[in-house]
C-alpha cells in the first residue's frame, strides 16, 4: 500500500506513527477472522492452554488442577508457565493468570483475588519479632521479580522504613520456599501463603496488612469468542480462589473496560 510500517533504529524496528495508529483495528480484525476460521472448524473443546506465572501455579493452582480434572474429564488443561506477558490475540493461549492492576489493553479481565500482602516467616523466626521494628534483627528475603513493596507495607503498619538485609532471588517459588526452610522473612501475597499458613509451615507475624491496587487476574484476549472451556474454567477458578484466600471473597466476573 506503500505506507512505511517499520523504522530501523538501533534498538531495533520500531512501528511507525501510522502503524501505531492502524493497529488497534487490525488487531481485531486478525482476531475475528481467526475465531470466524475456529467456527468454521469447529472449536477445540477437548484442550485448554492457559498462561500463569510460576508462582501462582506452584503455590495454588498445581494442587487443585486435579479438582477441575474429576469435573471436567473432557478438558484437557495445559500449562504455560511464564512471567512474560504473551499476547493471548497472537497466540493459541485460550486464557491466562495474571498479576497487577487488571489494565492491559488487549485483555478482558476478571479480578481472581491476592490484592493483601503482609510479611511471613517460619514460627521459630516469628518468635523473634514481637513489632515491626524487629525485622532489623532477622534476614528479608528479598524476591527481584516481586511488585510488592516494603515502604508500602511499612506505612501500613504506621512507622518508617528499617533497613533490611538477607538473601535475594529472581524467581518468586524459590523465594517462597526460601521462606518456608527459615531463611528469613518474606513479603507475600495472603493468596499465595494460604495453604503454607493453613498447615502451620509459615505464620504472619504482624497484623498490618496491605490492601494494594493489584491483584490476580483471568484475561483473555479482547474481541474474542468466549468458550465453553475458557467459560467454565474461570468459574470454578473464581470458586477456588475465594475458598483459599482467607474469607478474601472476589467478585464474580467483575470485568474492567480496557
Amino acid at each position: 500500500m506503500g505506507v512505511e510500517l517499520f523504522e530501523r533504529t538501533s534498538h531495533g524496528l520500531v512501528p511507525t506513527a501510522a502503524l501505531s495508529e492502524a493497529l488497534p483495528q487490525l488487531s481485531a480484525g486478525f482476531t475475528a477472522l481467526a475465531d470466524g476460521l475456529t467456527t468454521l472448524r469447529g472449536p477445540d473443546e477437548r484442550t485448554l492452554v492457559v498462561t500463569v506465572a510460576s508462582v501462582f501455579a506452584s503455590r495454588l493452582l498445581i494442587w487443585r488442577i486435579g479438582k477441575f480434572s474429576a469435573l471436567h474429564p473432557e478438558i484437557e488443561v495445559r500449562m504455560v508457565v511464564t512471567g512474560r506477558l504473551i499476547d493471548l490475540a497472537r497466540s493459541d493461549i485460550d486464557c491466562a493468570i495474571r498479576f497487577g492492576t487488571g489494565d492491559w489493553p488487549t485483555t478482558v479481565t476478571s479480578l481472581l483475588g491476592g490484592k493483601r500482602y503482609r510479611p511471613v516467616c517460619t514460627p521459630s523466626i516469628a518468635r523473634q519479632l514481637k513489632r515491626p521494628a524487629d525485622l532489623v534483627r532477622v534476614p528479608q528475603i528479598r524476591d527481584e521479580t516481586a511488585m510488592l513493596r516494603w515502604d508500602d507495607w511499612f506505612a501500613a503498619a504506621g512507622m518508617v522504613p528499617v533497613p533490611l538485609t538477607g538473601p535475594t532471588y529472581t524467581d518468586a517459588t524459590i523465594a517462597f520456599d526460601a521462606a518456608i526452610s527459615g531463611q528469613g522473612v518474606l513479603l507475600a501475597v495472603d493468596l499465595m501463603s494460604a495453604d503454607a499458613v493453613s498447615d502451620g509451615r509459615l505464620v504472619r507475624p504482624f497484623d498490618a496488612v496491605v490492601d494494594s491496587d493489584m491483584g490476580y487476574w483471568f484475561a483473555t484476549a479482547k474481541g474474542r469468542r468466549e468458550t465453553r472451556k475458557v467459560r467454565v474454567f474461570r468459574d470454578w477458578l473464581i470458586s477456588e480462589v475465594s475458598d483459599s484466600a482467607d474469607g478474601y471473597v472476589p467478585q464474580l466476573a467483575r470485568k474492567r473496560k480496557p
